[in-house]
């Protein structure tokens, strides 16, 4: 536990440049990243076209909606997302549109909405075009720290990430292991999580844990 926090304990949103809060715009930057990261492709790449979507300024849903399509998906491009870049430059436009009627652009009213329901939550996330089953897990596994209500929360890529290092599938469990390996550290679930999915994803990040371990 303490090799795999020291060497790949970092969430996907703080690769992507989220500097994650409880405010409206790195919550909807997280749901941007969500959505990227659902697809079947490589999670670097994900991360790459999150960066320049919001380097084009696309960092809220007025943004994102008063965007063109095309630069929609030429920054998904740039950031070498281009196997969805038209359905998926669609979809964010559709998105952040829904998000804007129905929780004014604020994803802190789902969370008010739900009053502390997981299954709630999952239901108004995935109500967003793009956003499926996957999408909702990683906003919520990412999101954790800031809506403390939802954690521990591992889904099923990050309890696999637990299984392949010989790990306890108890969400429970890993959370009071990561506290024992890291008392003084950084030990917060979703930086386990991430860590964990990274372990699901990578062959090589199992042996590197294994091999520091």
């Amino acid at each position: 536990m303490e090799a795999l926090l020291t060497e790949h304990g970092r969430t996907f949103a703080d690769e992507a440049g989220i500097r994650l809060r409880d405010t409206p715009q790195p919550l909807y930057q997280l749901l941007v990243l969500s959505h990227l990261l659902s697809a079947r492709i490589r999670a670097s790449v994900a991360v790459a076209a999150a960066h320049a979507l919001f380097k084009q300024g696309l960092r809220t849903p007025r943004h994102m909606l008063e965007a063109t399509w095309q630069q929609r998906v030429d920054a998904l491009g740039e950031g070498g997302y281009r196997r969805y870049d038209e359905k998926t430059a669609t979809q964010l436009a559709e998105g952040a549109e829904l998000l804007l009627d129905a929780y004014g652009g604020d994803l802190r009213r789902l969370r008010r909405s739900a009053d502390g329901d997981l299954d709630a939550l999952r239901d108004g996330l995935r109500r967003t075009p793009g956003i499926g089953p996957a999408g909702a897990d990683i906003f919520l596994r990412e999101a954790q720290d800031v809506w403390p209500e939802t954690a521990p929360y591992f889904d099923k890529k990050a309890l696999q990430g637990a299984e392949q290092l010989g790990l306890p599938a108890s969400p429970a469990k890993l959370a009071e292991l990561a506290k024992q390996a890291r008392p003084t550290g950084r030990h917060d679930p979703a930086v386990l999580a991430a860590a964990l999915v990274r372990a699901a994803l990578d062959k090589n990040v199992v042996a590197d844990v294994q091999a520091h371990a």
